[in-house]
This record gives C-alpha cells, structure tokens and sequence, in this order.
C-alpha cells in the first residue's frame, strides 16, 4: 500500500500501513521515499498498537537485505525494537546479524583505506562529513565509488548495527542458532580483526559468547568432590564465580563462607541501583590442565572434555573481589545443581587433571 492509498479519512496512517507503504516503497525501487516513509514507521512506532508491532518485526526485517545503504541500519533499529516488544527474535535475527557482518566488513575497509591514504584520526560519526571520507577513500585504482560509498554508510552506522544486534542476541534462542549456523564465529573474528577505536564490541562479544543450557562439570581438589550443574545466561566468569559459590558453598555441599544473599541475587535477576556491592572470592578456578579460568573471561573459556565442560576448583591464592552483578544487565543467570558426583566417579575425573599453576606461572 503506497502513502497516497491510505484512507483520506484520517489524519495519518496507522502503524500497520505505514509498514505496508513501505513495503511497497521498496517493491517499487524508489529510493527517494524510502526515507521519508521509514520516517513515518519510526514516528508511528511509540502509538502502535503491541500486536502490530509483534507483526511488523518479521516484515521489517525481510526488507533489509534491499534496503538503500544509509537508512538501512535506521530501519534495523526499528526491527531491534520490535523484538523488545515481542516479535519473533529469530524471524527477524538472519537480516539484522547479516547487516552487523556487512557493516563490520565495510568499516574495516575504510580503516585500511584511510591508513593508505596518509592515515591519521579517523572520522568521526558526529562531526566529520561522509562525503569528504568518500573522496579521500575512493580511488578508481583501488575503490571504486559504489564500494568506497558501502564503506563510509558501513562507517558511519556500524554503530546503529550494533544496537539492533543486541537486540535479537538477548535471546537465548537467537544465540544458539547463530552459533550453531556459524554466524557468531564469523561475527567474532570480525570483531577481532576491527582496528578502529571509535566503537567498543566488548559488550556485544560477551553477549554473543553467552552459554545457555549449558552443562558444567565442576571438580573440587580439597575436598576430591564432584558436581554436575547446568548453566544459563552468564555473561562472565565473575557472575559464574559468585553463583558457584552460592550453589555449593551455600547449598552446603563445600565449606566456606557463602555468599550474601544481595550478591546472590544481583548476579541472577535483581538489578543495581546505583549501589556499589561488592562480590568476594571463594576459589581459584582452573582448567584440567592447571591454566587459571580468569575471572574477566567468560564461561565458554572452560575447556571441553569427554562432551562436557570441565572446571576444577582450588584455594584461592589470594583474595579476591569485584563488583557484584550482571555485566549484562538485560539477560537473568541462572547456575542450578543437576547431581552429586559419586565419590568413585569424582575421583576417576579428578585424576585426569592436574595442579593449578603458581601465581608465578599464570602471571607468566
């Protein structure tokens, strides 16, 4: 439905047509309006009713892949926020995370462009001018003007791409598909090749990193005990820390001194509220082959052995704290016992691995 097929009878369309006029925009080629009538999508956006915008996500996002370069990662942003308010994560995650690959692929060409045309600060989103980094990138020897102008939108949006990729990520499904599919290794290597400083992935890293359902085998040394446990929605190792400490020291399975029950509760669903509170260490925690699990990682750094992960606890070299809570607020953790070991079985397991490194050789 174009904009001049919308009933004369209102003032303006509802949300539900502005979506079908674009859709129809688009159908048409006509990239002049496309801006304008995605305009019209965003501002209805805000009144529209919840199950239109439960239905819009999966349309809008089947729109991206033909979308105009410049107001295609404003239109994934619209998808982004459909998905917060309940369309389908996974119908509309495809498009959203092709459109993060695209954009990081593009602004890492910039990056290599601009080192070779003389280098110096990159430009900056919020105050430089697109079209002076299209001249200074493009080169018919080297980039032509449709690539070096994929480039600069790339650039000048990867920002926008970033927000509607967490937006689908923050689901748990969404997470295991792309990482089943590949999409989340490739998203990786991206992000580890990226050799600007104007945007910061770390964020964006952990939460594609996010285990979910994920069996945990945890081997304690002192006191030659096992655990099987089941983990969900860890964004680091310090949130694994505090909850392994609150399952088996405060389930008192090992001894210690468990966890506050605030510190208990900020690493699984409470939210902080502007307090500092403040996490202790219980463990050291360690691989079977006795390099240390840092804190500062995440959960899917503990190794993988005979199909389950594998961590082993030891006593902690020196104290240990960090601030309490989720590094990723939006997602819930959860860290719940599924069985005891079998002391026979715990000690076949324990067995397998051997001592944790000194300080001395993990600081190496």
């Amino acid at each position: 439905m174009s904009t001049e097929q919308i009933p004369s009878h209102r003032q303006q369309p509802t949300f539900s047509e502005a979506v079908a006029a674009l859709e129809a925009v688009l159908a048409a080629g006509d990239d002049e309006r496309f801006g304008p009538a995605l305009g019209l999508v965003g501002g209805l956006f805000g009144a529209a009713d919840p199950a239109e915008r439960v239905a819009a996500g999966p349309r809008l996002a089947a729109l991206l892949p033909d979308a105009p370069p410049f107001p295609r990662a404003h239109l994934a942003m619209v998808v982004g926020a459909c998905v917060e308010h309940g369309s389908d994560p996974v119908a509309c995650s495809g498009p959203v995370l092709a459109g993060l690959r695209g954009a990081l692929t593009g602004a890492q060409l910039l990056v290599r462009r601009w080192v070779s045309t003389g280098g110096g600060p990159l430009p900056s989103a919020e105050e430089d001018d697109p079209a002076e980094a299209h001249e200074r990138i493009a080169d018919p020897a080297h980039l032509d003007e449709w690539h070096a102008h994929l480039a600069v939108v790339a650039w000048w949006t990867l920002h926008l791409w970033q927000q509607a990729a967490w937006a689908v990520y923050a689901h748990a499904e969404v997470r295991a598909e792309a990482r089943a599919s590949g999409v989340t290794e490739v998203l990786l290597e991206l992000f580890d090749r990226y050799q600007g400083e104007q945007h910061d992935f770390k964020g964006l890293v952990h939460l594609a990193l996010m285990l979910d359902d994920e069996p945990l085998l945890v081997l304690d040394r002192p006191t030659g005990t096992g655990y099987l446990l089941r983990m969900s929605g860890l964004s680091d190792t310090f949130q694994l820390h505090t909850l392994l400490a609150d399952v088996l020291i405060g389930g008192g399975h090992l001894p210690g001194t468990p966890q506050e029950r605030e510190v208990v509760a900020l690493a699984r669903t409470a939210f902080l509220d502007g307090r500092r509170v403040i996490a202790t260490g219980a463990f050291n925690l360690v691989a079977p082959d006795g390099s240390w699990i840092w804190n500062e990682g995440t959960p899917g750094d503990i190794p993988v052995v005979d199909g389950v992960r594998t961590l082993v606890l030891e006593p902690l070299p020196y104290e240990r704290s960090w601030s309490a809570g989720r590094f990723i607020q939006e997602v819930p953790g959860d860290l719940r016992l599924e069985r005891v070991l079998d002391p026979a079985e715990a000690a076949r397991r324990l067995a397998a691995t051997v001592p944790g490194q000194t300080p001395a050789e993990a600081f190496r």
